[in-house]
């Protein structure tokens, strides 16, 4: 099963763009767009609930102002969780996916982002009480609207997708997973992935690298030390490249608005890492050595 849009191989996370972090202004934020495309990422990953359910209409409001045609970039929203801020009446956090709640969310994004549909919709997180008859009865309606063209989801296990798929493909799936985070490995998150050909989406490929300093990230940190001697590179890139080695074909979605962060994250597609360095990383991460 493969998604029908073109995504770029790194993907631009817009959490932090707003309220949640940087509190970009539209100018800026439509430069920060602009430069993500003039690098080779066409591909933007929202949700909802970024920035308390602010975010996508600042990037909507900043895309239609700029001259980027909206054939050129794909974007990617997420809908289910029940988030408790000032703009919604919740009084717990909670995931909501019934028919009507997953339609209008769409219809919500649609609007907030200034678009006619959405490339690629996630459930953002999986709920205990989800059923797949509901949730594909929206999806279907949804496509046969032309208001979204691919359906995933995020963070959802391989059997949770399997429960899915008896009522509705799925396309992909973004996770967590990074040099620090690698249990999808090892869950079968991945192994599901690489055998239904769904994208593999990974949200902080980073880890916890740069923020935290535990025996875990120092024995990274002296790996790294020598490879980036031998590569050239920074350690951001080689985090990313070590992500970009694995056959489940993973694309990093960064967080970064640093444009020249941004432009390295691009570049590390071109590091061809090989297979020892690969190891000695995953060693460095675990502690010792593969079995």
């Amino acid at each position: 099963m493969k998604t029908t849009q073109k995504y770029s191989k790194i993907i631009a996370g817009t959490m932090t763009w707003g309220s949640w972090g940087k509190n970009l202004q539209e100018q800026k934020m439509g430069a920060l767009m602009n430069h993500c495309v003039d690098v080779g990422i066409t591909t933007f990953d929202h949700a909802d609930i970024y920035g308390g359910y602010t975010n996508e209409a600042m990037f909507g409001a900043a895309f239609a102002n700029s001259t980027i045609a909206r054939e050129k970039i794909q974007i990617i929203t997420k809908c289910g969780i029940q988030f408790v801020c000032k703009d919604r009446d919740n009084t717990i956090g909670h995931y909501q996916y019934d028919k009507a709640y997953i339609i209008d969310a769409v219809y919500a994004s649609i609007k907030n982002l200034k678009t006619e549909y959405i490339d690629f919709l996630l459930l953002h997180r999986p709920s205990p009480l989800m059923h797949p008859e509901e949730i594909a009865a929206a999806v279907e309606v949804l496509q046969k609207e032309g208001k979204i063209i691919d359906f995933g989801v995020s963070n959802f296990t391989a059997s949770q997708i399997k429960m899915l798929e008896t009522e509705i493909p799925v396309c992909g799936n973004q996770i967590e997973f990074s040099l620090t985070e690698h249990t999808a490995m090892y869950d079968g998150t991945l192994d599901d992935c690489i055998t239904a050909k769904r994208r593999v989406m990974a949200w902080s490929p980073l880890g916890v690298y740069f923020k935290e300093e535990n025996e875990q990230t120092q024995r990274i940190k002296a790996t790294l030390k020598a490879l980036v001697s031998k590569y050239n590179v920074a350690e951001d890139q080689l985090l990313l490249a070590w992500i970009l080695r694995h056959p489940a074909v993973i694309s990093p979605v960064i967080g970064t608005t640093t444009p020249e962060r941004i432009r390295a994250a691009v570049q590390a597609q071109e590091i061809n890492l090989e297979l020892e360095d690969w190891f000695l990383l995953l060693k460095a991460s675990q502690g010792h050595s593969v079995p």
